[in-house]
């Protein structure tokens, strides 16, 4: 008996310190060594503080930035140099070291990018299979992407992509163009009766700007409801508040246990919105065999992956559930948002909403929208453009690198090395843009502008993206005039998209 007690506690002993000796050089030992490795190959920046980084600085500026906002006190004071309010730290970081640094999310090294010039390098040189998604962030983020396209790397990357792009084609777009008009003309019916009858032509437009967004995206890519979209819909935005707007330890060792309730909450939002992808998966597959089948994105992906003798090619179930999720989410979150910023803008530039009715009148005329005309919206795109560079959809994104990238003769960014583009600090740099950076003027252009990411791995929902966003921006502005809400305040704010965190209010005046 004595020996078996002894036993135990030895084994006790050695699993004790086994753990002790993993949390050691998790937290601190192999940080340490990377730390030095960095700094050894001229990446340097803020000092962190193993095991959180600079994750304490981080959120002590957020936490000061959201009490004193520089957006001003006033909910009529609007002003778009939000950089520094959004990413204090970033601001502050790139006075003291640059528009490239090291700094580290826990035990995670980020390279911070705001070098419009290395991005244009990066682009041409190296290939988007050589672009790998930060581990970490794959982790933290897999129950709302899981292995979907905007998360995969490499060979699976191609694979993907190459199933998912025929369902972008032009023709495919066109076909989708009569459903967009269709929910379009809903949501302004419904603005109109509001105001017909309550004669309050107050409207918090981001509301339903969003939800027509995720209906559209329902329809047109997945074929199903009204009922099954909004079902997806509140489940993604459930698990969106939850992952991006509550206080966590992403890339700190064991950081998902801190918040164990939250961890819990995101497995269990992903895990039903897995199930309701797998249902309206099982009912298109029972409906193609006694139907033709639709070539709306679902359609395709189970074409592509039921061809005979494409196993090498093919989407496994929970791939196809990946995609579903990521397109769902991207498909109406994208959109919505650069109509609702749009909006904005063109609430407080009146002279631009003239003008873009006159441009409207002239390429669209009285009749229906024809989608071969919209390519003359010239104005609305340099609209667009000016848009999504003041207010960003995506406000950042992530890369690795698959290989070491030779920057030039003194710097190489090593294999492995977790990437951060601070997309909103490129679209606010003076250098880049002049001295007038933070004003709204559509008429310019310049590089350095990166509304649907950069190189091999642009978003490949873009043309879905212009196509949605010129026809109801037609419709809205063919049916609506509209200034910014006294009750209005200015709050952008970040989850993971970059959205109004007080909604849009405005004022609606119906025209003719």
């Amino acid at each position: 008996m004595e020996f078996i007690g002894f036993l135990t506690m030895a084994v006790f002993i050695v699993v004790v310190l086994y753990l002790l000796c993993r949390l050691l050089l998790s937290c601190w030992v192999f940080p340490v060594l990377t730390y030095r490795k960095l700094k050894k190959n001229g990446l340097t920046g803020p000092t962190p503080s193993f095991p959180l980084g600079n994750l304490s600085e981080m959120k002590k500026k957020t936490s000061q930035s959201s009490t004193s906002s520089s957006f001003g006190p006033s909910s009529n004071s609007i002003t778009h140099d939000i950089h520094s309010t959004l990413f204090p730290y970033f601001a502050r970081w790139q006075k003291a070291y640059g528009k490239m640094f090291v700094y580290w999310l826990g035990t995670e090294p980020f390279l911070y990018v705001a070098d419009a010039a290395l991005l244009k390098k990066l682009s041409s040189e190296v290939t988007a299979k050589n672009w790998g998604k930060p581990a970490v962030f794959r982790r933290d983020r897999a129950p709302m992407f899981g292995n979907g396209l905007v998360m995969s790397e490499g060979d699976d990357w191609v694979r993907h992509r190459h199933v998912i792009t025929p369902a972008f084609n032009p023709t495919n777009l066109k076909a989708m163009a009569s459903l967009m008009v269709e929910t379009a003309t809903t949501m302004l019916d419904n603005w109109a009766t509001q105001i017909n009858t309550s004669g309050i032509q107050e409207i918090d437009v981001e509301d339903s700007i969003t939800a027509t967004a995720g209906e559209i995206i329902a329809k047109t890519s997945f074929g199903i409801s009204h009922h099954s979209g909004s079902l997806v819909f509140e489940k993604l935005r459930a698990l969106q508040m939850t992952l991006f707007k509550t206080t966590r330890f992403v890339g700190v060792p064991f950081g998902k246990f801190i918040y164990p309730m939250k961890t819990l909450e995101a497995g269990r939002l992903g895990e039903e919105i897995n199930q309701l992808f797998l249902s309206i998966i099982a009912a298109r597959k029972k409906s193609i065999r006694s139907e033709s089948p639709q070539h709306d994105l679902l359609g395709m992906l189970l074409k592509e992956s039921d061809k005979p003798g494409n196993f090498s090619k093919s989407l496994t179930t929970q791939e196809l559930v990946d995609e579903c999720k990521t397109f769902f989410f991207g498909g109406h979150e994208t959109t919505a948002l650069a109509i609702t910023w749009t909006m904005l803008l063109l609430a407080t530039h009146t002279d631009w909403q003239e003008q873009l009715r006159a441009e409207i009148k002239e390429v669209v005329g009285d009749k229906e929208i024809d989608v071969n005309n919209l390519a003359g919206l010239k104005k609305m795109g340099w609209v667009m453009n000016e848009v999504l560079r003041l207010y960003p959809s995506a406000p950042n994104a992530q890369r690795q690198a698959k290989d070491d990238i030779q920057v030039s003769e003194d710097l190489t960014i090593p294999k492995g090395t977790n990437m951060w583009i601070d997309t909103v600090g490129m679209h606010h740099d003076p250098e880049l843009w002049g001295e007038d950076v933070h004003e709204f003027k559509p008429e310019r252009f310049k590089m350095g502008y990166l509304p649907f990411g950069f190189g091999g791995r642009m978003c490949i929902g873009r043309n879905l993206t212009f196509l949605e966003y010129k026809i109801v921006l037609t419709l809205i502005l063919s049916r609506f005039s509209f200034t910014v809400s006294p009750t209005y305040t200015h709050a952008p704010s970040i989850a993971l998209s970059l959205r109004p965190c007080n909604g849009l209010p405005l004022v609606l005046q119906p025209l003719n």
